[in-house]
């Protein structure tokens, strides 16, 4: 989520595991399990039953986020395993530490070896970030001027490396909130409600896949994607055209594919249309914004 601050980033980032689907017995055991080793149980807690939210410092260390020690233990992305971890301000984050997200992010797992022992730990979470749009955080907000130039936007934006950008499934842009919207007293669907509609595409999905290695969209490969996200004629001619105009990476390409299939998931369509595949493009902000430049 990129947006100037005070618009809501954090926020909403809080709010996603109110809305994620019920852990399942087999990931309530992974999920303790990974806090055990770490021995972040509480006392008499025998079962970790919500989805874990980690949110680490932007100052954490390679060993505090990948995970690590003289006996290694697990870090934050294993501790968010199931569920999410939260980086706030990523452009602050240092470089190499981002760069050690590749690897985990692709496998939904994570090695670390040390000389007494080498150990694997499932480090299989959503991860979701925020950083404002430019130094001064303004760029592009209509109530306050951007003091930033033209160079310093863009070594702001290049912080974050193309082959991270590229593992990273959706990047939107997040407005500040009008006064109006703010000073209204006009309220806004309830987690419960949007729940419920999450709880019925995870078992449109469960279905999909019964029988696999695998239980949702997000853990296709291009072979499962060939299988179940073949979208129709229009929608196919929509994709040619994002490839060619957005440069989007066989990576990219896949995503896009991946996203389509949960939004006719959510809308309860069998087949992957041009209106779903619209909306998965326009959550590649940032694919847009770098072809622009």
């Amino acid at each position: 989520m990129i947006g100037p601050p005070g618009a809501g980033k954090t926020m909403l980032a809080r709010r996603i595991p109110t809305i994620l689907p019920d852990l399942s017995l087999k990931e309530a055991i992974e999920t303790t399990k990974l806090h055990s080793i770490a021995g972040l149980l509480k006392p008499h807690q025998a079962l970790v039953g919500t989805r874990p939210f980690r949110a680490p410092h932007h100052t954490i260390s390679e060993a505090g986020l990948i995970g690590g020690g003289r006996i290694p233990k697990p870090g934050e992305i294993s501790l968010s395993h199931n569920g999410v971890l939260f980086l706030d301000e990523l452009s602050e984050f240092p470089r190499y530490i981002l760069e050690s997200l590749r690897q985990p992010l692709e496998d939904g797992a994570v090695t670390i070896s040390r000389a007494l022992a080498s150990i694997n730990y499932p480090a299989r979470f959503m991860l979701v970030a925020a950083m404002n749009p430019c130094p001064c955080g303004y760029f592009g907000d209509p109530n306050h001027v951007c003091n930033c130039t033209p160079l310093q936007i863009q070594n702001h934006l290049n912080k974050i490396s193309g082959p991270l950008l590229d593992r990273i499934d959706i990047h939107i842009e997040v407005r500040a909130v009008k006064k109006e919207e703010l000073l209204g007293k006009k309220k806004g669907e309830p987690s419960s409600e949007i729940k419920k509609r999450v709880n019925k595409a995870r078992e449109i999905q469960l279905k999909r896949f019964k029988g696999l290695p695998i239980y949702c969209n997000a853990q296709m490969s291009p072979k499962h994607i060939r299988r179940f996200s073949l979208p129709d004629k229009d929608a196919e001619g929509l994709l040619r055209m994002a490839i060619s105009e957005l440069y989007l990476s066989a990576r990219a390409y896949h995503k896009v594919l991946k996203i389509s299939r949960t939004i006719a998931d959510l809308d309860e369509k069998q087949e992957i249309n041009s209106s779903h595949v619209s909306e998965a493009l326009q959550y590649r902000y940032l694919d847009k914004e770098l072809w622009k430049r």
